[in-house]
């Protein structure tokens, strides 16, 4: 192949990649402009990560990729309980990925995931 064919390729396959420093944003700008100055409220939780997950998905779709998207989002009160996730994904490693974004303040945790997969 010549190499404008190469160049081509290279070009559809980083606009079919999934760009992890923009979701990685996305998320962050999501989780700030809900939580910034909030404190923790437990009536207020489902809203919260009903908003964080429907902004991540909102912006993420608006990256016009070639991608479904899936976000999870866990908002936890500080008490000094402990809190572990894992997931697992079986997926292709050129194309697909995922972001996770643990983010803090004096009164709550909120860990929010954004798998992307190619299809």
């Amino acid at each position: 192949p010549d190499q404008l064919a190469k160049m081509e390729d290279l070009q559809a396959t980083e606009e079919a990649a999934f760009v992890a420093e923009d979701v990685n944003n996305i998320i962050k700008e999501s989780i700030d402009s809900i939580l910034l100055n909030a404190t923790y409220t437990q009536q207020k939780v489902g809203q919260w990560t009903s908003q964080i997950v429907e902004s991540c998905m909102k912006r993420t779709t608006a990256l016009n990729k070639p991608f479904k998207y899936v976000v999870t989002c866990v908002i936890m009160q500080k008490n000094g309980a402990g809190l572990h996730t894992a997931s697992s994904c079986y997926w292709d490693n050129a194309t697909d990925g995922s972001r996770t974004v643990r983010w803090e303040n004096k009164t709550m945790y909120c860990v929010t995931t954004v798998f992307g997969l190619a299809f």
